[in-house]
């Protein structure tokens, strides 16, 4: 999480008032401390949201590596062959949790990091199925699906209205 200074020295003081809770127990300490906890959380849910919001720029450049990293790994016929990346592939690639490689680009375009992969997929398959005489089950283990199936149900669920036979 991104903090100014201003922001970490509320949290630094947060904690030093539990701290000094702690030391001095008495009938009130459980729950100053609990409101202090709960300030704490409040702080942590402001200034993770607003993260998003203050650095659009970032997160712009996120969503390009995002898209590079996607294109160069349906494009590496290495990677393509081995298996389909996960959340947590993509997000250590570009050294950040799951959850936030999520939400922010949940927050640029309305769509989850796995909601990406299956684009981009879904792009390659569409490319390949133009481009080459492969079969919808050749394409399908090309692309990383142990069973032409599961491809054929993300395809669909992605193009509404269009089914292969596989």
């Amino acid at each position: 999480m991104h903090l100014s200074e201003q922001e970490a020295q509320n949290v630094v003081e947060i904690f030093q008032k539990i701290e000094k809770e702690y030391q001095h127990i008495d009938k009130h300490t459980q729950d100053i401390m609990l409101s202090q906890i709960d300030l704490l959380l409040n702080y942590g849910n402001r200034f993770y949201e607003r993260q998003f919001i203050t650095r659009k720029a970032v997160n712009n450049d996120l969503l390009s590596k995002t898209e590079a990293l996607l294109n160069d790994y349906y494009s590496n016929t290495e990677t393509l062959n081995s298996e389909l990346p996960t959340v947590e592939y993509v997000a250590n690639q570009l050294n950040y949790s799951a959850n936030y490689l999520s939400d922010t680009l949940r927050l640029l375009t309305g769509q989850s990091t796995q909601q990406h992969i299956h684009e981009k997929l879904i792009e390659k398959a569409k490319e390949k199925l133009l481009t080459t005489n492969l079969s919808i089950s050749e394409i399908a283990y090309e692309l990383g699906f142990e069973q032409p199936q599961s491809f054929n149900r993300l395809f669909q669920k992605e193009n509404r209205n269009v089914a292969f036979k596989v």
